[in-house]
């Protein structure tokens, strides 16, 4: 491990031991995490003894599960499920691949577009006893319904996160609620949690519920930043070597092709 990745260690053991964080995530889908990252991931998320949370890159995407099952993922999320058929066709998919649901992670879809929201009775229906749980990701419903991401804490945007959290708890789900977390959501996630709130999660960070009993939370979230920082770092770093390992070959086989092609000509 390089010196970024014993950092990032170090914070995910102290948010776990801390600030109630029990997994860290990766995606397929927007963040399009590639396979040599997700290893990197696993390392440390096996040496820090949390789970890992993977979004795969659509409802159908057979793939991206079966992937998901070769490296031991403990929670995989299905994206932009709109309706009860679009549901179905994830459930048909991770069955599957997982058929033995027992030995399978915990799997479940993201609530986030209006439309969604609209059709919500028929897929919570479908959704119970099929899967887990539910995501609520309030960056892309507050865009779905034409509202900035300024709006995202507002009272008429969390009102509908609970709407869905009345609708986990009457079909004992589990809720997760991710999009724009920060301290500045902190009320927010209070609100729901009197409902139903089993996790909530920045972009790289999954907090439990109860994460937000802890007296400095804000300090974990505050944590959760600087662990995404220090991923991306390492990323851009990794690559970099990529990018420049063969600067020296290619100049000198320039050199070499000019040389030849000049004695070729003459």
């Amino acid at each position: 491990m390089n010196k970024l990745e014993k950092e990032m260690l170090n914070i995910i053991k102290e948010l776990k031991n801390e600030y109630g964080v029990v997994s860290v995530k990766a995606e397929f889908e927007a963040e399009g995490t590639r396979v040599d990252e997700l290893l990197r991931l696993l390392e440390l998320t096996y040496k820090a003894d949390l789970k890992v949370a993977l979004k795969i890159g659509g409802c159908e995407a057979v793939r991206d599960l079966l992937e998901s099952k070769s490296f031991g993922c403990d929670y995989i999320i299905a994206p932009m499920v709109e309706s009860a058929y679009g549901l179905s066709k994830f459930i048909e998919a991770k069955n599957k691949v997982f058929t033995k649901p027992e030995e399978g992670p915990e799997c479940l879809f993201n609530v986030e577009t209006i439309t969604c929201f609209n059709n919500r009775i028929e897929v919570f229906d479908l959704a119970y006893q099929n899967l887990e749980g539910a995501v609520f990701g309030r960056v892309d419903y507050t865009g779905s319904k034409g509202l900035g991401r300024d709006l995202i804490n507002e009272q008429e945007v969390t009102d509908d996160v609970m709407s869905i959290s009345q609708l986990t708890k009457d079909k004992n789900l589990d809720y997760v609620v991710g999009g724009g977390v920060s301290i500045d959501a902190i009320p927010a996630l209070k609100q729901i949690k009197t409902i139903n709130l089993t996790r909530f999660e920045t972009r790289k960070i999954v907090f439990s519920g109860e994460a937000l009993d802890v007296p400095k939370i804000s300090t974990g979230l505050l944590k959760a930043v600087q662990f995404e920082l220090c991923w991306l770092k390492n990323k851009r770093g990794f690559y970099e070597t990529i990018f420049n390992e063969d600067n020296n070959r290619i100049e000198m086989l320039e050199s070499r092709w000019q040389k030849l092609l000049n004695e070729h000509k003459s």
